[in-house]
């Protein structure tokens, strides 16, 4: 006959592998996630306070802009533009953009013809460059699409929109 205290020790180890098991089968406590926030059916237009905190559209209305800036930043990119934007007809437009060790691209209103007021100003050229003009708050962006053929070889996939703060008058 086995000994009574192993006997004892056998019983204790096989009880606490059954409250292992039976725990290892149990289930978690479901875990409350937050679903997402409910947002009250607002009008903008209509309660423009009741909309605080949240982004609100952009009117459409005529873009008007006046600039002669340059900027260079610490790597050497730089960019000069000159817009004259008056109820979104494009009086005057020409910009250079200089990318360091790739090249540089240029864009004059005598090569492009405009196809767009509204939303945004849109020129378009005979070799399929586009530009684009739009509002964002105080700064108005001239952004550039499908101008290889305006730049030294290789350097369009390094140019970014212009940006022009329209009170000042500067650009970035």
């Amino acid at each position: 006959m086995a000994h009574p205290r192993l006997a004892v020790c056998r019983l204790a180890l096989v009880k606490l592998a059954a409250i292992v098991l039976v725990a290892a089968c149990a289930s978690p406590p479901p875990v409350a996630r937050p679903g997402p926030a409910r947002v009250p059916d607002v009008d903008v237009t209509e309660h423009p306070s009741a909309a605080r905190g949240r982004l609100k559209p952009m009117p459409v209305r005529p873009l008007n802009v006046q600039a002669d800036c340059r900027f260079k930043d610490e790597v050497g990119y730089s960019a000069s533009a000159r817009l004259d934007v008056s109820y979104s007809e494009v009086l005057g437009f020409a910009a250079t953009v200089d990318v360091p060790r790739r090249g540089s691209c240029r864009f004059n209103l005598a090569d492009f013809q405009q196809v767009r007021r509204e939303p945004h100003v849109e020129l378009r050229a005979r070799d399929g460059c586009v530009v684009r003009m739009w509002e964002q708050g105080d700064q108005v962006t001239v952004a550039f699409s499908q101008c290889a053929g305006r730049c030294d070889r290789g350097t369009f996939d390094y140019v970014w929109p212009i940006l022009v703060d329209r009170p000042s008058g500067r650009c970035n």
